[in-house]
């Protein structure tokens, strides 16, 4: 199976990316968990609670991964999963929010193994929720660098989107087709 991970800072159309591809390639997506961890137990989250929200987005990888590589979905859409967050998203929120980062969390990163990862720039308008902390275009920015950096210094490949919704689709498309 291949497994594709959309990261990149909040509000840069991950979650868009990753149902529209899912929906186009006739596989299953997995969530993001922290949207649904944050909406249970109130915005506001500690230093632990982010050690909670990468444990449950890695239960829900996992159970994911088991649906669709047991699903009667067609043979081409069956090997792949689109995975909207992983640890790497877990490491820069914990670093970027506390200055310090679970040990847990780093060695999630190296042990899960990835196929390719698709990191959406922040080319796209801020939608506000009552979930997302960062609407300055500084931060924003600043953090898409830190996720650029991340990608740059790892093994597996990248391509990073950008455009219109419409745009980002396409260029998905593309480099899942050649991966």
């Amino acid at each position: 199976m291949k497994k594709i991970v959309i990261i990149g800072p909040e509000s840069t159309g991950k979650s868009t990316l990753c149902e529209q591809l899912a929906q186009h390639f006739k596989t299953l997506w997995c969530p993001e968990f922290a949207r649904e961890y944050l909406q249970t137990n109130g915005p506001g989250y500690t230093y632990d609670d982010l050690l909670s929200i990468a444990e449950g987005q890695l239960a829900l990888e996992d159970k994911y991964t088991q649906i669709v590589t047991g699903s009667e979905l067609d043979t081409h859409s069956s090997s792949l999963l689109f995975i909207d967050t992983d640890m790497f998203v877990m490491k820069v929120w914990s670093e970027f929010a506390f200055g310090k980062c679970h040990r847990y969390i780093l060695d999630q990163i190296a042990e899960r193994k990835y196929d390719l990862y698709l990191l959406c720039k922040v080319d796209l308008p801020w939608i506000k929720d009552e979930l997302r902390e960062y609407p300055d275009p500084e931060t924003r920015h600043q953090l898409h660098l830190i996720y650029t950096d991340i990608m740059v210094n790892q093994s597996i490949p990248f391509i990073e989107i950008s455009g219109n919704y419409e745009e980002r689709l396409k260029k998905a498309i593309e480099a899942v087709n050649d991966l």
